[in-house]
């Protein structure tokens, strides 16, 4: 009888008869810990070259030795197992030495956004109960603004000069005078103020006992949004998160351990970047060519330069890459292989950046409540244009109608997964982990349908998410900020289409009888209380919104407008 419910299953995934030969179907997976990848790449190849950051290069030895220094230090600074240490810096040496110094003391990583506001910053920095804060400089006066309501004991500052071979004026490139004009750095060092390299010179490199579960303890809280609003900490385990990394390796099977340079710009605090770039780096002892943040023709460059033969990315990147007028001045074949994520990609770029490179570019999908990939088309097999792809190895998925039954071929409902890869739930949130987690099936939100090979295609979003140049910007918290306006009395944002950024945001408002305010004055505020990714670039006034008869806004009818906008211009 189990043999025969067995069977049932492998009928139902009939995306498994398109697997090459190279992919198996399931993977033995290491119970070890996260870090464990790095520290075995230093042991055995210790002269290797892990990172290379705008000139210079460490090894995995050097790294290695940082890391244990910093998790040395963050022992004596209190860090206990499982305490949360929060990092908030861009893709820098500091990063990847932060991230896998937190584990290696036993703790927690929360990953947090640079480009986060004193809001945002609190409220993540609150529900984490991180006790320690590794940030860059440059965003030191947010940091101070709110650790008198946080549970933070220490912060440890550092700057992007602090791994450059020579002296540079540097502005963090995520920081924009725009954005924070009164940013001024007057930093007061004392036994909560700390300097990252005082740390690091001081450390020990003795390694620190530790007994960790693999499949019990946490080794990140990644907070993601939702209609609610306010971000939730994601709880995936150092298991989860080894699992979907050998997972992405088993995928890009023709890559070469200790062979591969990774061109490291998918931001390491988003946990797409986290997981296809810095951890699968570390486990293939690939070189990380890190670039802080993308920029069209830099990246240009870089691959010319430094020869990358992997470049995981998102559509935006593709797209700036190939309208650069440069482009054909630059060589870019030395690119294997890219999964894109974050958002669709478009058919047209795929072609296009593959007839440029001679690489593959192939498209993918995730949330970060799975660590976060969970299906892709094949990277050398076969692809099907507009579509997700299929599961990957020992993922199963379905589509669900609002019954909760199986949908039919070909039938829309709401994608739902299950896999080694998916979180725990949500940090002190069991209603809302119960609602996402159903009998060991994931959730997703979102709307899409399976084709009669096994093929997943997404159509819609259940939930009203936006993607703007890779970003998820959840509406509900840009109309909290807009409701807050003295002016407003109605606010709602959606996504609309941008060519550039596959979406982009535009609120729509109604104003208080008898005020004004400006497209300008709005642009100015929300910049003081969003990130700058989620402030809305379109505003429309309006004497009213479309409602239904209950008085809800009907969000959709919007959306349908901005769509039949577009398709007018272009007859």
């Amino acid at each position: 009888m189990q043999g025969g419910v067995k069977m049932a299953e492998a009928v139902q995934k009939r995306w498994l008869k398109h697997y090459p030969d190279e992919i198996p179907h399931h993977l033995e997976y290491d119970e070890k810990p996260l870090f464990a990848y790095l520290q075995e790449a230093a042991k055995e190849h210790p002269n290797q070259i892990a990172l290379h950051f705008m000139g210079k290069e460490m090894t995995y030895q050097d790294v290695y030795e940082s890391a244990l220094k910093l998790a040395n230090e963050l022992r004596n600074l209190g860090v206990k197992k499982d305490d949360r240490v929060a990092i908030m810096l861009p893709n820098t040496p500091q990063s990847v030495i932060s991230y896998y110094a937190v584990l290696l003391a036993g703790g927690i990583v929360v990953q947090t956004n640079p480009l986060y506001t004193e809001r945002e910053l609190e409220h993540q920095l609150k529900d984490s109960g991180a006790k320690i804060l590794i940030c860059v400089d440059l965003v030191h006066p947010r940091v101070m603004k709110v650790k008198g309501n946080t549970a933070l004991e220490h912060v440890i500052a550092t700057s992007i000069k602090d791994y450059l071979p020579f002296p540079k004026n540097l502005l963090y490139p995520l920081v924009r005078k725009r954005d924070y004009p009164d940013l001024k750095l007057n930093i007061q060092y004392n036994d909560t103020m700390h300097r990252f390299m005082d740390l690091i010179k001081r450390g020990s490199s003795a390694e620190i006992p530790l007994d960790v579960e693999p499949k019990k303890d946490v080794a990140l809280l990644q907070y993601t949004g939702g209609t609610t609003g306010l971000a939730k900490g994601v709880i995936l385990t150092h298991y989860n998160l080894t699992v979907n990394t050998q997972q992405c390796k088993a995928w890009n099977y023709k890559v070469e351990d200790g062979k591969e340079a990774v061109l490291a710009i998918l931001p390491f605090f988003h946990v797409y970047g986290m997981t296809v770039v810095m951890n699968l780096s570390i486990m293939t002892r690939a070189k990380m060519i890190i670039m802080p943040k993308f920029d069209p023709l830099d990246t240009l460059k870089t691959i010319d330069k430094h020869k990358p033969t992997l470049f995981p990315g998102a559509p935006t990147m593709y797209i700036g890459l190939l309208n650069h007028p440069e482009v054909e001045k630059y060589d870019l074949s030395s690119i294997k292989a890219c999964l894109s994520g974050s958002a669709a990609l478009p058919i047209e770029v795929q072609q296009k950046f593959e007839d440029l490179t001679n690489g593959k570019l192939v498209e993918g999908y995730g949330l970060t409540e799975a660590s976060p990939v969970t299906h892709s088309n094949f990277i050398w097999g076969k692809r099907v244009t507009g579509s997700i792809g299929v599961p990957w190895p020992d993922t199963d998925a379905k589509i669900v109608k609002e019954d909760g039954s199986e949908a039919e071929i070909g039938e829309i409902g709401e994608l739902v997964i299950k896999g080694p890869q998916v979180m725990q739930g949500y940090w002190n949130r069991p209603d809302e982990t119960a609602e996402v987690l159903k009998d060991g099936w994931l959730y997703t939100g979102d709307m899409g349908y399976m084709d009669k090979e096994g093929y997943f295609y997404i159509v819609d979003r259940k939930k009203d998410m936006i993607i703007a140049g890779g970003f998820n910007i959840y509406p509900r918290e840009i109309e909290e900020v807009l409701y807050e306006h003295e002016a407003i009395q109605e606010a709602v944002a959606v996504g609309v289409p941008d060519e550039y950024r596959g979406e982009t945001v535009k609120a729509f408002i109604v104003l208080k009888e008898g005020k004004h305010v400006t497209e300008k004055e709005l642009d100015e505020y929300c910049r003081k209380h969003l990130a700058a990714y989620k402030v809305p670039r379109q505003y429309e006034f309006r004497d009213e919104l479309p409602k239904t008869m209950v008085g809800k806004v009907l969000r959709r009818a919007l959306i349908e407008e901005e769509k039949e906008k577009q398709e007018s211009k272009k007859l």
